[in-house]
């Protein structure tokens, strides 16, 4: 690391984003690609297989038992999939976090280095990232899906006692948006709360439990601008989709013959692996940005509330041992580590001089 650590702003944050990405570019872009990439073939095979099967026996597929076998593969196959794209979402996050805390302290890594790194264990990571999914979504959603429940009974109930009416249809609809609104806030405010989870459980080697306390007290006054960073990193995403699937769709309809009706399924189907293409295609390049960006935050929030920029300076001059992180940080110039000094210990030699003349002082 060529510049002193200091307490930077969210500007600054960005700028070392940026560089750092643009220094390792294919670093961060091969650790991104996994789990993007795992996604897009077991969508698309997923896909493929039931376009198959509908293209085989259509007049099974649209009759009631044809739907139902449909449902029943789609759910199975989702079932398989979640498991996988979770452990890969774990992975690629923790090597991500590795590659960008190496890069930030001035060290260097491979693609290989990382994963190998971040296997070991990888089911703390993934746990870690199920317990996320936990809290930011599954809550909100179960209580969403109780609420609709409690609704529809109590509508029910309503309607056969009598009562129902159109006043009370929309005091039914505020209370449902209320409520809604009141998820969607606890979730952004959550997921805000342990957005720093990774970086402290892969630079710290914490557990997945303490990951997450270890995030909640970090991320105290940054998550106004971690909450900006993903607002910044949607609208960037959103930008670069309409470009590439603009430009795609250019290129696409300016085949010969692409525009006309015989062709019109052909250019449907291409048209939908297109979108979906460019989406893995953003998702790939924009993953590294969260990831560097919040490792950075990480150590932000260390120098400012525990002084980690002394700690750093002291580790490197050789004063004080390297804690136990994933990675050791070295001492600067091979310096050696200061030792306590050692009590001098007087010869025997002394105790047998003989006292002076007319007896003690």
């Amino acid at each position: 690391m060529n510049e002193p650590l200091h307490p930077s702003t969210l500007s600054e944050i960005l700028d070392r984003t940026a560089q750092l990405y643009r220094a390792r570019f294919l670093l961060f872009l091969g650790i991104s690609i996994l789990p993007t990439g795992i996604a897009l073939v077991l969508t698309c095979g997923i896909a493929l297989v039931v376009a198959w099967w509908s293209a085989a026996g259509a007049r099974s597929v649209s009759s009631g038992t044809g739907f139902v076998l449909v449902g029943v593969f789609c759910i199975a196959a989702a079932l398989v999939a979640l498991p996988i794209l979770l452990a890969a979402k774990a992975l690629a996050t923790a090597a991500m976090n590795h590659a960008a805390s190496r890069v930030h302290m001035g060290e260097t890594t491979t693609i290989r280095n990382a994963y190998k790194t971040v296997w070991r264990r990888g089911w703390r990571y993934t746990w870690l990232c199920f317990l996320q999914l936990l809290f930011v979504w599954v809550v909100p959603l179960a209580a969403w899906i109780a609420l609709l429940f409690l609704v529809a009974v109590s509508a029910g109930v309503m309607k056969a006692a009598g009562m129902g009416g159109a006043s009370l249809g929309a005091l039914f609809g505020m209370s449902v948006f209320l409520v809604l609104a009141v998820l969607a806030g606890y979730g952004v405010w959550m997921f805000l709360r342990l957005s720093l989870a990774f970086p402290a459980c892969v630079v710290e080697q914490l557990t997945a439990w303490k990951s997450l306390k270890r995030s909640s007290v970090l991320s105290k006054g940054t998550r106004g601008r971690v909450f900006l960073l993903y607002l910044l990193g949607a609208a960037l995403g959103w930008l670069l989709s309409i470009g590439v699937m603009f430009f795609l769709a250019i290129l696409l309809y300016l085949i010969p013959g692409m525009d006309s009706q015989k062709h019109a399924q052909i250019a449907g189907v291409v048209m939908l692996f297109i979108v979906y293409g460019s989406c893995f295609a953003v998702q790939t390049l924009i993953r590294p940005v969260y990831g560097i960006a919040l490792a950075l935050f990480y150590y932000d929030q260390r120098i400012r509330q525990e002084g980690f920029d002394i700690e750093w300076m002291m580790q490197q001059a050789g004063m004080v041992p390297a804690p136990e992180t994933a990675f050791q940080i070295p001492a600067k110039n091979n310096a050696p580590v200061l030792e306590p000094p050692q009590a001098v210990e007087f010869p025997q030699a002394m105790e047998s001089i003989p006292p002076a003349p007319g007896g003690s002082l």
